[in-house]
């Protein structure tokens, strides 16, 4: 099975245009999202798609494979289905440009699921697509609606380490709703969605011509148009995960990081 990392990037970014390419470390930024992917086991390549030429020179700079995409695409989801429409590639792994600091055990975590799994209780192959979750750190994170929650059907109605679940629903709402409790119940029962995702080529290209439909256009969550669809979507549940680049402020943080560990 040939997987590929595929980091869609955009140049325009809306809260921070251009942070892609933002280099107070000496590194771009989309570099050190680019070196944290190579270092992941099961994608034997790690592509990115851009949708600007200076993202692209970026990319050759630091020695990147880059595609050059339509600036028209709606999402990252439908950049990299147009960048590995041609290649010959089964899984693609669609990762954030702007998680310098994801852990490259996610990546192969993500792979996996879409993979043969003797230990699964669940047949992979049935399923076309997968992402992660991970356990909340505190109850404002629940309540927080820039931060997607995800409740998984398995055998012990969660996802566990050991154990691969099925999404029912993504939402930026509290879910589950704790009546008794006014909302946001115990800790444990939540789920805090990732995102990254797998998917099966064939299927990324279907995924991506589907209509969005109602719960997509209400949550703004990509993710549903599958679920509307009546595609079932893979969880792992994992314990390492790290916050997107999404600010000018939680750049100067993340730079702030870097320099901290060059002492």
């Amino acid at each position: 099975m040939i997987v590929y990392a595929c980091l869609p990037a955009r140049y325009n970014s809306t809260r921070f245009p251009g942070k892609v390419l933002a280099k107070d470390t000496g590194k771009f930024l989309i570099q050190h999202t680019y070196e944290q992917a190579c270092l992941a086991k099961l994608p034997q390549k790690v592509i990115i798609a851009a949708d600007d030429k200076r993202i692209a020179q970026a990319a050759k700079s630091f020695g990147a494979d880059c595609i050059l995409t339509s600036p028209d695409c709606a999402s990252g989801t439908d950049r990299i289905a147009e960048a590995v429409a041609e290649l010959d590639v089964d899984i693609v792994i669609n990762l954030q440009a702007d998680e310098p600091e994801i852990d490259p055990a996610n990546i192969d975590a993500v792979a996996k699921l879409l993979l043969e799994n003797q230990k699964s209780k669940i047949k992979n192959k049935k399923y076309d697509m997968a992402t992660l979750a991970a356990d909340f750190q505190n109850p404002d994170q629940i309540a927080d609606p820039n931060i997607v929650k995800v409740v998984v059907a398995s055998h012990e109605r969660r996802a566990t380490s050991d154990e691969i679940g099925r999404a029912i629903y993504f939402s930026r709402s509290v879910i589950p709703y704790d009546r008794e409790k006014g909302g946001v119940g115990p800790l444990t029962c939540y789920l805090l969605h990732l995102g990254i995702y797998a998917y099966r080529k064939d299927f990324l290209l279907k995924f991506t011509k589907l209509p969005q439909g109602r719960l997509e256009q209400v949550e703004k969550l990509e993710q549903l148009r599958a679920v509307e669809n009546g595609y079932p979507i893979l969880i792992g549940k994992v314990e390492h995960f790290c916050d997107g680049i999404d600010t000018p402020k939680q750049y100067a943080e993340f730079v702030q990081r870097q320099k901290s560990k060059a002492i």
